[in-house]
């Protein structure tokens, strides 16, 4: 069994005592301001902050106060953990704990990936953190428990075979006492799955593949007398919110595999491109949403689902909210997983509108001319790349970075399937792009109807990072070419930025320490959209950046 292994342990500070998470902790993420316990600022992923130290009226005194490397050129993806002072920071190649005043490093833990692994690791989300110990998944389908107070490996669980084509880039979350992680390779020969894991031992609790076999619930949407679901895709490659009330986990899952619908017969493809809300403590699906049947266009449905209570015609609603990458904007109650709203936030070809009722997009000829054998031109090729989007409650506006670039595929001649292989069958081209091309937006948007509050182009390269909005009125997001910003949420002006050194991909946290706000933010170009669009502009290397207002 591969191990992680202690390449040091430095001085252990005082800050490190009461290491021991409850699960009361995990729910009330956000009420005590000096730690930030989950994904997204909270198990409903709002990427929100009530702390409001930091206004649009002074966030131009925004300075850095520690800075330091994080010894990767793979790409920072993930967002901080802060537990009692301690900063916890994962990537593909190591996971840090540091002193959250000062930078300092109390202990790194490389990751010791298996002999022959492909490909250059990243890994996205953060570090799950729960009674004293940290949660990771590596590329090499390992997932890992580290001692928060030590960095020494507690438990280290292989869950997925590289030779199969899985591949692990998501973030675990910690629900209801469970460890609940993911799997990505969804344009190779792979069947979606999630996970759930005893925290303290690692003993696999249960699995829920995200393709029904044979006779299983959504079975009906594969073809009969066929062996397609076993290599179906449905990959669950981000993460989860949860839903302590109604004791929910919602999980999206990915494309269908091959996108060549023919092999699947046009079919639905059950449950890929879809949100699952299962029960942490079995995996049972309660009930699910597909938003793209027959998903053609590679665009998923693994994007974070943003949980609110919201007014909707006069009476409130439990709905999650997500940015599809196919380019609507979701609405969803999620006590039955029914459609309540879906508006277009980018351009959009490949369907006209979501049908209420039915909760199916009504398509045009694009699929049909795909089918047919026609090279076709598809927006969008993604409507964001793969990172959260923000919502401010008192607002009940949701801020994204978005992708305005289309996708150009056709079907590719038949080959051979081979284990492990790609296998999206068709063939796909980069679009021509001119300088000064609008190719992404940050946007605020009004959730119910799409409306856009305010609306920034991006020109010549779109934005790969994350949202985090605070009470404060500021926005903070990133850019590919290094900046890290804060917006003002009320108009979109940049009120600061600061240059980096390299893209950020990531999502910012903030937080208390002594009763003074901190903003924290990872930067180092990776991701393959991101290196496809900023590797020959902006240099490689990791680092994490803390900022506060000067005094």
């Amino acid at each position: 069994m591969k191990k992680l292994c202690l390449l040091a342990i430095a001085l252990t500070i005082c800050a490190m005592s009461g290491l021991a998470q409850s699960a009361d902790e995990l729910v009330n993420s956000g009420r005590n301001a000096d730690n930030v316990t989950t994904h997204s600022m909270g198990y409903d992923r709002k990427s929100y902050s009530p702390l409001r130290q930091i206004t649009r009226a002074n966030v131009k005194r925004l300075v850095p106060v520690w800075t330091t490397s994080v010894w990767n050129e793979t790409g920072e993806l993930a967002a901080p953990a802060v537990y009692n002072g301690v900063m916890y920071i994962i990537n593909g190649r190591w996971t840090f704990a540091l002193d959250a005043r000062t930078g300092r490093q109390i202990w790194r833990t490389p990751v010791v990936l298996e002999q022959g692994t492909p490909g250059a690791p990243v890994t996205r989300g953060g570090p799950a953190i729960y009674n004293g110990k940290l949660y990771r998944v590596t590329y090499d389908n390992h997932l890992v428990a580290l001692d928060m107070k030590t960095g020494r490996e507690v438990w280290n669980q292989k869950f997925a075979d590289k030779q199969e084509g899985y591949y692990s880039t998501g973030a675990p979350i910690v629900a209801n006492g469970v460890v609940i992680s993911g799997m990505a390779g969804g344009e190779r020969t792979t069947r979606g799955f999630l996970d759930g894991w005893d925290p303290e031992t690692g003993a696999k609790l249960w699995r829920r593949y995200t393709i029904p076999a044979p006779g299983e619930p959504g079975s009906e949407s594969w073809p009969r007398n066929s062996d397609a679901w076993k290599y179906g895709g449905g990959p669950t490659w981000r993460s989860g919110s949860y839903d302590p009330q109604l004791d929910l986990v919602y999980w999206g899952t990915g494309n269908a595999e091959p996108y060549d619908p023919h092999p699947r017969e046009g079919l639905d493809s059950l449950f890929t491109s879809s949100v699952l809300a299962i029960r942490p403590k079995t995996g049972e699906i309660v009930c699910y949403y597909q938003y793209t049947p027959n998903d053609i266009y590679d665009v998923d449905g693994v994007d974070e689902l943003l949980l609110a209570d919201i007014q909707v015609e006069g009476r409130p609603r439990k709905v999650m909210v997500q940015a599809n990458k196919n380019g609507f904007l979701y609405v969803i109650d999620r006590t039955n997983c029914s459609l309540v709203a879906a508006n277009p936030y980018v351009k959009v070809n490949w369907a006209s509108s979501v049908d209420l009722e039915s909760g199916r997009p009504v398509l045009t000829d694009v699929y049909k001319r795909f089918f047919a054998g026609e090279e076709v031109e598809i927006w969008p090729s993604r409507g964001t790349n793969a990172v959260p989007i923000a919502f401010d409650p008192a607002s009940a506006l949701v801020f994204a970075s978005t992708w305005d670039v289309p996708r150009v595929q056709k079907i590719a001649a038949p080959k051979p399937q081979v284990l492990g292989a790609d296998s999206t069958g068709v063939t796909a081209r980069v679009p021509d792009l001119k300088p000064g091309d609008v190719i992404g937006h940050f946007v605020a948007l009004n959730p119910l109807t799409g409306d856009k509050k305010w609306d920034v182009p991006l020109t010549d390269l779109p934005s790969s990072a994350g949202m985090l909005a605070t009470a404060g009125g500021v926005v903070f997001t990133g850019k590919l070419t290094g900046e890290f910003l804060a917006l003002d949420a009320a108009t979109g002006k940049t009120l600061w930025q600061f240059q980096t050194g390299s893209s950020i991909n990531a999502t910012a946290i903030t937080y208390t320490q002594g009763g003074r706000q901190y903003v924290s933010i990872a930067s180092g170009r990776g991701g393959t959209l991101a290196n496809r669009y900023a590797a020959e502009k902006v240099p490689a290397g990791g680092s994490v950046w803390t900022f506060a207002l000067m005094p």
